[in-house]
């Protein structure tokens, strides 16, 4: 099993932006620079995955990785989810869609993802919303696989150690998208630590490798985390700009655009805390939202698509971490290279002091 600095000769992950964002094109790209690119599996079939992989391993050679969603426990609160539905008719009538479908399957086929990416190994596989159990970390050992869990405590971090994951990926609170918990408690909503804090945290507590997410925009914060203990920086929202991105226009635009001027956590589109650009939808719905996912997810995902269909950005989710301002229009090996350049120019700055 190679150790996670094998897998790069740049520091710097791109992050698995679930919708789109993360193809193969900018995966490669970033694989290709020297980082580590990755490709999102959340919400696709199995099929669909592994024709994604496919298509990477046409256009590099280089390590990249695969992020699987861990599939959801529990029975949404059909009344809370009801009553949100009956709150978005008026979004339906607007944008003249149905809304969707709350209660389809809550575990993202992810048996059926493990099968295939342990009979067709891929070099890095990374899980968010919790973390498997023993047997199948052990199976992707033996598949030749690195395994990383995404974590957003000391305690989540402890339990992926003792469940046999060879890495971390610590979320701080400052991470656009999704917060990755293992348990979702409302009453925890926005609770979570900031990046240099838990990434300190979990290297003195757990011993882990670390790849350190959350609001990373520039090499002079790749030093950062680099110093607090991690071996690697993650950076979405700075990638989610590139040309190779699959993000729509809209939300491209968005990332520096004045009419959105910060990030919110916010369970109005799927359920799940998740930080991104405050618009009308996240405002006039945010408040009232359920802890459900990932019924809001079905039922929103008709108007989200719709909003995007007619140019709105208000009804869309703008998923961004609180650097989005700091977002650099660059192709994607260029940012990597450039990263990389200012990484080294704040450690030969340290080093000069």
């Amino acid at each position: 099993m190679p150790a996670l600095t094998d897998l790069f000769t740049v520091p710097v992950v791109q992050a698995p932006m679930a919708g789109g964002a993360s193809c193969p094109s900018l995966a490669a790209e970033v694989s290709e620079a020297g980082g580590l690119g990755f490709l999102a599996a959340g919400y696709k079939s199995a099929a669909a995955m592994t024709e994604e992989i496919e298509r990477l391993r046409t256009l590099t050679s280089r390590p990249f990785g695969v992020n699987l969603f861990m599939p959801q426990t529990g029975t949404p609160d059909r009344q809370a989810v009801e009553a949100y539905r009956g709150r978005l008719t008026g979004e339906a009538e607007w944008y003249g869609v149905e809304l969707g479908d709350p209660y389809g399957p809550a575990d993202d086929a992810f048996d059926a993802k493990v099968a295939a990416l342990t009979a067709d190994p891929v070099p890095v596989v990374s899980f968010t919303f919790g973390c498997p159990d023993r047997a199948v970390l052990e199976a992707f050992g033996r598949a030749g696989t690195y395994t990383v869990v995404t974590v957003t405590s000391v305690a989540e971090a402890r339990a992926a150690r003792t469940a046999g994951a060879d890495a971390v990926c610590v979320q701080g609170l400052e991470a656009g998208g999704h917060q990755g918990t293992h348990v979702d408690d409302p009453e925890r909503d926005g609770a979570g630590a900031g990046l240099l804090t838990l990434v300190t945290a979990v290297r003195e507590c757990v011993g882990l490798p670390v790849v350190a997410a959350g609001g990373i925009m520039r090499g002079g914060q790749v030093a950062a985390v680099l110093a607090a203990g991690a071996s690697a920086a993650q950076l979405g929202t700075a990638f989610l700009v590139c040309p190779e991105s699959g993000a729509n226009a809209l939300h491209k635009r968005a990332m520096t655009d004045p009419a959105f001027s910060h990030t919110e956590l916010t369970r109005a589109f799927s359920g799940r805390p998740a930080r991104g650009l405050v618009n009308r939808f996240l405002r006039e719905h945010g408040g009232f939202a359920p802890a459900a996912y990932p019924a809001l997810h079905f039922l929103t995902s008709g108007l989200r698509k719709a909003a995007a269909a007619k140019g709105d950005p208000q009804g869309m989710a703008l998923w961004a971490g609180q650097g989005h301002r700091l977002a650099r229009e660059l192709p994607a090996a260029r940012l990597v290279h450039t990263l990389a350049a200012e990484l080294d120019a704040a450690r030969s700055g340290a080093a000069g002091r």
